[in-house]
């Protein structure tokens, strides 16, 4: 079986898409290996592919004013810059590896004529950057509207819910990055993480950790 018939991104579109179209996404592809920290797109450059997200995970970071901020963690099976891709065709934003990771880079061309020649497959992709794009403002009003410790409350209940389905898990990201993310300093995450373990509403070895009160934790993400 070919290895596009195996891959997510058209397993998910399997109704949406003709055997031709699949052929020509197989014969139209090439798939790359990143390790942890590996720059998948880079924020300035020109954008010649369509890419997606196979398997790991990655973080969305744009250059501010005065220093690097970190929008959205992205979990696969995912396409990654879609809006660079389709509009102005310069990357307005870096994507990097969280963890070790396979993306997909797709023929520009290729793809669009996929999305002209199938209205079912095109609509699939709107609905998918309109999820992407609702829940990036929901993040930003949290984010302005709550104090650190909702927003910190926040981080961990995404990524068990969200991320890693798993009430225990290792933290893909570190203090200073969770404080970037969450506009707060490496100094007032590490403490209101201290916080949360003497209150026994998370256990934490190292990076590991192991929520044990979800409910203490979904109120405090609730109240901010």
């Amino acid at each position: 079986m070919s290895e596009c018939l195996n891959c997510a991104c058209v397993m998910r579109s399997m109704n949406r898409l003709n055997n031709c179209q699949v052929e020509q996404l197989e014969k139209n592809h090439a798939v790359v290996k990143f390790k942890k920290g590996a720059s998948i797109i880079r924020q300035g450059m020109f954008s010649t592919n369509v890419v997606f997200l196979r398997n790991g995970l990655a973080k969305m970071h744009l250059n501010g004013p005065y220093h690097e901020q970190i929008v959205r963690v992205i979990k696969a099976p995912t396409y990654l810059g879609l809006p660079t891709t389709f509009g102005d065709k310069i990357n307005q934003y870096s994507i990097t590896a969280v963890i070790d990771s396979e993306v997909c880079f797709i023929d520009m061309n290729v793809f669009s004529m996929v999305l002209r020649e199938n209205s079912d497959f095109s609509t699939h992709i709107i609905q998918e950057l309109s999820k992407s794009e609702l829940e990036t403002y929901r993040r930003c009003a949290n984010r302005t509207q709550k104090q650190v410790r909702g927003n910190l409350a926040d981080v961990l209940l995404d990524f068990a819910d969200n991320i890693f389905g798993s009430d225990e898990y290792t933290l893909p990201l570190s203090q200073s990055e969770i404080g970037n993310w969450v506009d707060a300093s490496r100094e007032s995450i590490n403490r209101l993480l201290s916080e949360f373990v003497s209150d026994k509403i998370i256990d934490m070895k190292g990076k590991r950790i192991h929520i044990l009160n979800k409910a203490s934790l979904q109120l405090i993400s609730q109240y901010g």
